[in-house]
């Protein structure tokens, strides 16, 4: 299930933290999914971090608890790469401080997460913010000139201008890419698998000049293939990924994620467009080897989706609903039921889908500075019977154990 912290009904670890895992294990899931844990920008996005590496503050169940000089000293010496960068422009000693806290009270969670048989999922931007600890202590990795976007597509004419530096590929090919390969060490030491957001970036980017009032004068630049993760396997082993391929994937993006053995995603709200029979996120058309998802944090949740979808395409998802014989009384129950029956490895769903909930409980909407970022549960909104409920299609599908 997909679940950011921040959603919890105190927004942060500590109880709630462990009473959802408990909830997880109750109801049969196996993954906690969550976004970047990096300290948000204003707009509260944690996809515009002010670092790549360190925990925000905010996370903290316990913000005021006492931490000792070996175990500062012994937070130096493991994170040596990229602690001191943070000390400088976040407040010297309390911010380290402020990671040693969040180390423990991380490795405490995920140890319980672990005993309870409930895996951890991560997010990887593939982007640092601008002006972040990253860009200033690293400025000869990225570029001058040009920041990252996205092409005008079916969604917008104007295409989608992000602002983040982009990377210098050639100057980290000279450092042998060890800058990525210690930002997925730091990952994988909190994380059992994680998402790379924008894998398509690793193929070729959207580079917009800067200053430009919008991204339509943008073009597309050659990323570095696989050869930030052979780099990175070659110090870390086995690379636990979920690639991002979502949006207009050509086939070099496809053959790099199946070259490196990454399971792509597909997303159940796109699946039931009747012009598009073959599209990769119809049920049908899902890879084994894929990830499902009923919709991601840039997603409507499922009721407020299918409560304003054309009328065509809710026949056509409702033609299928009835073929698989997933029919319950709530249409959203249905999609998770018609999501577990999928052929791909790994069904995700989200927490405002259990609890029935509208568009008012949308993570985020992209393109709106603000008010996104902001939902939150409302204390034991998931109940025992939204448990037995949940793992009972679980059940059914034969997802137990597996998700």
């Amino acid at each position: 299930m997909q679940l950011h912290p921040t959603s919890l009904a105190l927004g942060k670890l500590g109880d709630d933290a462990y009473r959802f895992v408990d909830w997880l294990a109750a109801a049969g899931q196996s993954w906690w999914q969550m976004l970047p844990l990096g300290p948000p920008d204003r707009a509260g996005s944690p996809y515009k971090s002010r670092s790549a590496f360190a925990a925000w503050r905010g996370l903290l169940g316990n913000p005021s608890a006492a931490v000792s000089e070996d175990e500062i000293a012994e937070l130096r010496e493991r994170e040596a790469f990229w602690i001191g960068n943070w000390e400088r422009v976040a407040g010297g000693r309390r911010a380290v401080a402020d990671q040693v806290r969040f180390a423990r009270e991380w490795s405490a969670l995920r140890a319980y997460a672990t005993s309870a048989g409930v895996g951890l999922i991560g997010d990887v931007p593939i982007y640092v913010a601008p002006a972040s600890a990253d860009h200033l202590a690293w400025p000869e990795l990225f570029r001058s000139g040009e920041v990252a976007g996205a092409p005008p597509d079916a969604y917008s004419d104007r295409g989608q201008l992000w602002g983040n530096p982009l990377y210098d590929w050639p100057a980290l090919q000279r450092r042998g890419y060890a800058w990525w390969t210690e930002r997925l060490r730091r990952t994988f030491a909190l994380f059992d698998v994680t998402r790379i957001d924008h894998f398509r970036g690793f193929v070729a980017y959207w580079a917009v000049p800067e200053g430009a009032a919008d991204a339509r004068g943008g073009r597309w630049r050659r990323g570095p293939g696989s050869a930030v993760f052979d780099a990175a396997a070659r110090s870390l082993g086995s690379l636990p990924v979920i690639a991002e391929d979502l949006g207009v994937i050509t086939e070099p993006v496809t053959r790099l994620r199946q070259s490196l053995g990454f399971p792509g995603m597909v997303v159940m709200q796109f699946g039931f467009d009747p012009d598009d029979p073959h599209g990769p996120h119809r049920l049908e058309n899902h890879e084994q080897g894929s990830v499902v998802y009923t919709g991601t944090h840039d997603h409507d949740t499922l009721r407020g989706w299918w409560e304003g979808l054309p009328d065509p395409v809710r026949a056509a998802a409702a033609q299928q609903i009835s073929s698989a014989g997933v029919e319950e009384r709530e249409p959203w129950w249905s999609l998770i039921r018609l999501a577990f029956s999928s052929r791909a490895r790994l069904a995700m769903i989200q927490a405002q889908d259990v609890l029935g909930l509208g568009s008012e409980a949308r993570m985020n909407i992209p393109g709106r500075a603000t008010g996104s970022w902001r939902w939150r549960m409302a204390p034991g909104a998931l109940t025992d019977q939204h448990a037995r409920r949940l793992r009972a299609a679980t059940e059914e599908a034969g997802r137990l154990g597996s998700g």
